[in-house]
């Protein structure tokens, strides 16, 4: 998933991936330096929408569930947001 987001954005050393496992749920949470949120997300968040599909899609055919957060690195996560099943 880190390569995903790396190829999206200019600054790709300011990507960071943070994995944390609760449950059957993990919860992965993207930060990107602020001025790559908008290149990201997307226009009206397909391309955020999209990366949360392949990777819900590959965690279901291992029988898992994930959330996607996706933030900057000056900005706090909304818990709530990018909530998968």
């Amino acid at each position: 998933m880190e390569f995903l987001f790396r190829s999206l954005v200019t600054r790709p050393d300011d990507v960071r991936v943070e994995a944390r496992q609760e449950g059957d749920v993990t919860t992965y949470r993207v930060t990107v330096h602020p001025d790559d949120v908008g290149r990201v997300i997307g226009r009206q968040g397909r391309i955020a929408n999209a990366v949360r599909s392949v990777v819900g899609a590959a965690a279901h055919r291992q029988g898992r569930r994930v959330h996607v957060l996706i933030g900057s690195q000056e900005s706090s996560f909304n818990e709530d947001a990018g909530r998968s099943q």
